[in-house]
């Protein structure tokens, strides 16, 4: 037999036979190693431990600690859980089972939906089929023996994915759990070796699905659950579920009167009054950004022709989430607008522009509507009415760089505001793209040139860019440690082009403008969703819909205290009178549970020397101060945009 050549991390050589198994590998480097060894690389392809060796490789061992593994030790046990399901209730059919950001998902067709007292009794086989250390062994099979085994065992869905992954392939890789009659999936792998490697392992919750995500197709049952190597990291991770559905933000908007869902209106928000203020500060918010920078606002209409969305290709590529008008007396077919994008280049071309024109920033905050998938919606985090801080910016080639730039700037500026820190990902061309190739090319230099002009650091997601053209995707992390999608900034070549944009250069000739789709906030809905969650509610003072709340001890307190309001509320704070006849703990305490920053409490004491006892939402009782001085730190805390910080998860419930 002849040997292999394998090369390994620290450049070192070995020789072994051909046909030599990774985990031999493993073993000849170190027992430690080997017990630890959950995969392997091999010539960058993932593979397990057991794949055979057959010519020289650059080979480097998976553990625990590297970057591939926790998805593959994930994935690794969805198939356990699949397992246990496929044993606890016969007949189920196996969708899909991936690894995610979070955990594992696996779907599943069942007579019935799966209920808590399940979820119990699969993670107890789970942890059954997990003691017993069963191997996971990949097999492959001959495509067409593959499909009439899932076939003659009532597995269509299975038999479809073969077809539609393995066209043109002789043979189909599968996964066994000790043996077909445990468990066996058509999956290209890896796998840990054996289902005694799986320890810290949770389900957490089931929901509805749909055979490939599609309303149309076959109605699913899906599971979510959650792994880590470690018990430790697993009970963080619990802990931290824990306090996301405290500060879940559709529980808190609900509490604190910001916005409201009825069934007749899906994924449509009822802005209630403090929740519409909540708008309309941070709208202001962004046009106080804005109009220094150079930037103008307009109100496109809501409603357009379909002339407009054929020209913009979104008839033909976006029309089925769009909300559709069809006039049965003029048979005239328009659609509600779902970006405004197509409006504002109209806008451009209603005048002959010159370059001297250029950039022209164009802002607008109307309402937009796309017809998401009722399955889909949740809370603020995805609706199907909303409004963005959008813009648009027409400008030359040669001002990319430096308006891009200022843009990254203009967005850290923003996100500083609201104690929230981007990280930004350059996403380059896609494999199917619009457009010359050259033109990408100098796109995606001028993007990197702004990103370390500007001196952000940045990482590179290749292939991930809009067709149309590059983009800058920001994402914050908020106060639990969770990544939001928000801004993004976007070059687009080809827009300009369908709709014959032009400018009159320094030459006197005509010149075809370049559009920048940026948006800071994202949509309003979603930005509010983060603050709420990043701070369980307690928004800082220059943001909270209702700033200071004034109570009266007795009724007697009542003529004093409404003075104390009107004068704060004339000085420009948004203050509330509480004149209920209640106590004033209880009061105190509504306040508390309201997250109102300041308390201002009035009593014999403070009538009769004019001020006010002040209590903070955070730091409790800060004695007496004269209504002057309490203004006066107020509106210096506002005018600092002082945040505090995001409530600590013990701070979360009332004291």
């Amino acid at each position: 037999m002849s040997d292999v050549t394998i090369t390994l991390p620290d450049g070192s050589t070995r020789a072994v036979p051909a046909g030599t198994p990774v985990r031999d590998v493993a073993t000849g480097i170190s027992p430690r190693l080997a017990k630890a060894a959950l995969a392997a690389a091999v010539d960058d392809r993932l593979v397990d431990v057991s794949f055979p060796l057959q010519r020289d490789a650059r080979v480097r061992i998976i553990t625990p600690e590297s970057a591939e593994a926790l998805p593959l030790y994930r994935h690794s046990t969805a198939h356990l859980l699949a397992a246990a399901v496929t044993q606890l209730f016969p007949g189920t059919q196996c969708g899909i089972g991936p690894a995610t950001d979070e955990g594992f998902f696996y779907d599943f067709v069942v007579p019935r939906p799966f209920v808590p007292e399940d979820l119990e009794a699969i993670e107890r086989k789970m942890r059954e089929l997990a003691q017993q250390d069963l191997p996971y062994e990949r097999q492959m099979w001959p495509r067409e023996d593959a499909k009439r085994f899932f076939g003659s065992r009532g597995e269509p869905l299975k038999v479809q994915l073969i077809e539609e992954k393995t066209e043109g392939q002789s043979e189909v890789s599968c996964y066994t759990i000790k043996d077909r009659d445990t468990f066996v999936d058509f999956c290209v792998g890896p796998h840990v070796p054996s289902t005694g490697r799986l320890k810290a392992f949770k389900l957490l919750s089931t929901s509805n699905a749909y055979w490939k995500g599609d309303a149309r197709n076959q109605p699913m049952q899906r599971i979510y659950g959650t792994a880590f190597f470690s018990d430790k990291e697993l009970q963080e991770y619990v802990r931290r579920l824990e306090e996301a559905k405290k500060r879940d933000h559709r529980k808190i908007g609900r509490e604190l009167g910001l916005f409201w869902f009825h069934p007749w209106a899906p994924g449509e928000p009822f802005w209630l009054p403090k929740g519409t203020m909540l708008v309309h500060l941070l709208g202001n918010y962004m046009r106080e950004v804005l109009f220094p920078a150079g930037y103008v606002e307009v109100r496109a209409p809501l409603v357009f022709n379909k002339a407009l969305w054929e020209t913009s290709g979104h008839w033909t590529h976006y029309r089925q989430n769009m909300f559709l008008i069809e006039s049965e007396s003029e048979e005239e077919k328009s659609g509600l607008k779902p970006m405004n994008c197509p409006g504002h280049m109209l806008l451009f071309a209603s005048e002959v522009r010159s370059y001297r024109d250029l950039p022209m920033r164009i802002h607008e905050q109307s309402v937009l509507h796309r017809m998401e998938a009722s399955g889909v919606l949740s809370g603020l985090t995805r609706v199907r009415e909303f409004i963005m801080d959008d813009a648009h910016i027409f400008l030359r080639e040669d001002q990319i760089g430096e308006e891009v730039e200022q843009l990254l700037r203009l967005v850290k500026r923003v996100y500083d505001d609201f104690g929230l820190t981007p990280e930004m990902t350059l996403s380059t061309r896609p494999a199917e793209y619009l457009g010359e190739l050259a033109t990408w090319n100098h796109a995606e230099a001028e993007l990197k040139k702004a990103l370390e002009g500007a001196g952000q650091a940045y990482t590179i997601a290749e292939g991930d860019g809009a067709f149309y053209g590059p983009k800058i995707d920001f994402a914050v992390t908020d106060a639990l440690g969770r990544k939001w999608q928000c801004a993004t900034i976007q070059l687009d070549y080809q827009l300009p082009q369908q709709f014959a944009l032009k400018y009159i250069g320094a030459d006197n000739a005509e010149h075809r403008p370049v559009v920048i789709h940026r948006a800071i906030f994202g949509s309003f809905e979603r930005f509010i969703a983060l603050l709420i969650e990043h701070y369980a509610g307690a928004l800082p003072l220059w943001l909270a819909p209702v700033q200071a709340v004034v109570l009266p001890i007795a009724d007697r307190h009542l003529a004093y205290a409404a003075t104390v309001r009107d004068r704060l509320a004339a000085a420009g704070l948004r203050v509330e009178l509480d004149e209920r006849q209640e106590k004033i703990g209880y009061k105190i305490r509504e306040a508390q549970l309201q997250k109102v920053p300041y308390m201002l409490v009035v009593g014999d004491r403070e009538a009769a020397d004019g001020t006010v006892s002040v209590r903070s939402r955070s730091g409790g009782d800060l004695g007496p101060r004269s209504v002057d001085a309490f203004l006066r730190d107020a509106r210096g805390e506002i005018q600092r945009k002082d945040l505090g910080a995001p409530a600590h998860p013990a701070e979360t419930q009332p004291a």
